[in-house]
């Protein structure tokens, strides 16, 4: 005996052919597909909510397209959010590797800063740490200069006098004109005794006295003929005054770092613009009236 057949609903289908249901073979249709398919349509012509929601969650309308209104048109997209209101959440390499360095610089010199107070680690050092602070002083050495042309009674003596004494007038400008223009402010550890300072010894960047440390030293190493022994101390000098500077807290391993470099480069420019009877013959001319 056959098995009878069974609609999608689960109900006995009769084999006879007054009761059959619309695509089944018995009342002439193509199968159970296109029964299938009606009954589809007609669930979801009865419950348009339940269709809008159906396409609600498919894949497509969740990837970007917008909600149909009620007369089937797509509404305008919203207006994206103004460029102050964004978050950067893609920062430049750049501005990572600055920082970065910024956070070692300021941690490094704080741990370097072992003569900032009395306090301090090596807080005993530091009355020798503020004497060798004004051997690198600018006064000091803008007035020994000043002496030593005056009391010169060689005209290649006062040459090399009155270039040292341009290259040291050079680094003070140089260096107020950059602090005023990057006005980093000093290590939060320092404490203003300082020797001499000017309205703009407030700030920390570059270090004067690492650049006069660095001018100077080669200055002398090009222009007086030492001895080894004394060359070597002359650089030790240089080295040692540029690391008291983060050792007594005045200034961040960076400051120090520039200051090195912007010292060396000064003496370029001075070479550069040598002074001598030749191209300046009135400075000379002074020194001869006399």
């Amino acid at each position: 005996m056959p098995s009878p057949r069974r609609t999608i609903e689960g109900r006995p289908l009769s084999s006879s052919g007054g009761s059959s249901v619309p695509g089944s073979p018995a009342h002439g249709g193509g199968g159970g597909r296109f029964e299938f398919q009606s009954l589809l349509n007609c669930r979801a012509g009865a419950d348009p909510a339940s269709a809008r929601l159906r396409a609600s969650d498919s894949p497509v309308h969740r990837r970007g397209s917008f909600p149909l209104a009620p007369g089937g048109s797509a509404q305008a997209a919203p207006a994206p959010p103004p460029e102050d209101a964004r978050m950067n959440l893609n920062p430049s390499f750049l501005g990572i590797a600055l920082r970065s360095l910024l956070a070692i610089d300021l941690w490094l010199s704080k741990k370097l800063g072992v003569c900032a107070g009395e306090s301090s680690t090596w807080g005993s050092v530091r009355p020798l740490m503020k004497l060798l602070e004004i051997s690198g002083h600018g006064i000091p050495w803008l007035l020994g200069t000043l002496y030593c042309l005056l009391r010169s009674d060689s005209w290649a003596g006062r040459e090399v006098l009155m270039n040292l004494l341009f290259a040291l007038l050079l680094d003070l400008l140089l260096v107020a004109v950059i602090k005023g223009l990057v006005r980093r402010r000093r290590p939060a550890h320092n404490q203003m005794d300082m020797f001499f300072t000017l309205s703009v010894d407030k700030y920390s960047f570059p270090s004067g006295h690492a650049t006069r440390a660095a001018l100077v030293s080669r200055f002398i190493l090009n222009h007086l003929v030492l001895a080894i022994p004394l060359r070597v101390l002359v650089v030790l000098w240089a080295f040692v005054l540029g690391l008291s500077r983060v050792m007594l807290g005045r200034h961040n391993v960076t400051d120090v770092a520039f200051g090195f470099f912007l010292g060396y480069m000064q003496y370029s420019i001075v070479d550069y613009c040598w002074l001598s009877p030749h191209n300046v013959p009135v400075l000379f001319v002074l020194w001869n009236q006399q």
